[in-house]
């Protein structure tokens, strides 16, 4: 039922960007246009952003995540992305070739914020489309959507640069609030890292399972939750074991089949690694890694994928080449 049908380049943008002002109304509205001008140089990357409008963005997109369910039920066609970190003209790059919304359907499997230097820039044009198409654009969780993780690895210094603390606080308290899972069609599932030993038995309710877990929701050392949005494949574990990270595990192929047969799904898709093509399968195409982020911190050359998926449940890979001189980091 899935197969893959090949894969296209994105081809980069070229200028961008001079700073330029959000207004305070319409703040979903509003924030798009200058977050996406293409009027810009690159050597001038920072948009200019009110401290109302950011707030009012906060605001109104975690109203929209607490009005939505802990699993999202999703209908393709669809585009998914992985890992984006903050890598803002990278984020541009990717619509500027699938589609910007409402032509394209989106969803995003989370780490939106730290490592980059845009990550203010990517976040609140996520949340602004979140908004303003709020039944065709999704956003999940990533592990980097949590205080004591984005307070070490750049977001919080971000905001403190040009905004009060407050406000990163406030984007904390929106990420507490994100969906922790998909599910595309009845057969796609969807989440930031990976499978949990509490989500094996077929006699679970896994819908039930994802939709009972409480918001807010602080992501805990362990557990369910934590290992939606941590844990990791590996061709070197045997069922479930540790994870190289110290958080959370690592499951091997097998545990994949199982999965699937329990639940009568056909495919996982998840992010959270870095993966050189952009895109790497696990246990005989059952679970499809996706990265969005080329040139991962300028350290890495890997390319960026973004996975669609049509009505038919047939897979495409559109691929990111790395930039050789990239202005996000």
């Amino acid at each position: 039922m899935l197969s893959s049908r090949g894969e296209g380049i994105i081809p980069s943008s070229t200028a961008y960007s001079k700073e330029t002002s959000v207004p305070l109304t319409s703040r979903s509205t509003e924030a798009i246009s200058p977050l996406t001008d293409r009027e810009r140089s690159p050597m001038q990357q920072m948009v200019h952003m009110t401290e109302e409008t950011v707030l009012g963005l906060c605001q109104e997109s975690m109203a929209i995540f607490n009005n939505q369910p802990m699993l999202l039920e999703l209908d393709s066609p669809l585009h998914l992305c992985g890992d984006v970190h903050g890598q803002y003209h990278d984020l541009l790059r990717i619509f500027d070739a699938v589609g910007y919304p409402p032509q394209a359907n989106y969803l995003f499997l989370g780490d939106y914020v730290d490592r980059g230097k845009r990550s203010l820039e990517t976040i609140c044009l996520l949340f602004a489309y979140k908004i303003k198409f709020p039944e065709n654009f999704f956003l999940l969780r990533g592990n980097h959507e949590s205080p004591s993780i984005c307070r070490i690895y750049g977001f919080y210094d971000e905001i403190k640069s040009r905004f009060h603390v407050r406000i990163w606080k406030r984007f904390c308290d929106v990420f507490n609030y994100m969906p922790a899972c998909a599910i595309i069609a009845d057969k796609v599932i969807c989440m930031h890292g990976g499978l949990s030993q509490d989500m094996m038995d077929s006699s679970i309710d896994l819908r039930r399972k994802i939709n009972d877990l409480v918001r807010p929701a602080d992501i805990p050392d362990s557990g369910f939750l934590c290992d939606l949005l941590w844990s990791d494949p590996s061709e070197a574990t045997v069922g479930f074991g540790q994870n190289d990270r110290g958080v959370s595990v690592s499951f091997g192929a097998a545990v994949v089949t199982q999965f699937l047969r329990a639940h009568d799904l056909d495919l996982i898709v998840r992010a959270h690694q870095v993966v050189e093509d952009g895109y790497e399968f696990f246990a005989e195409r059952g679970l499809v890694t996706i990265f969005s982020a080329p040139n991962y911190c300028g350290e890495f050359d890997n390319a960026a994928a973004v996975l669609s998926i049509d009505e038919d449940l047939t897979c495409a890979f559109s691929v990111l080449k790395p930039s050789a001189a990239s202005p996000n980091m």
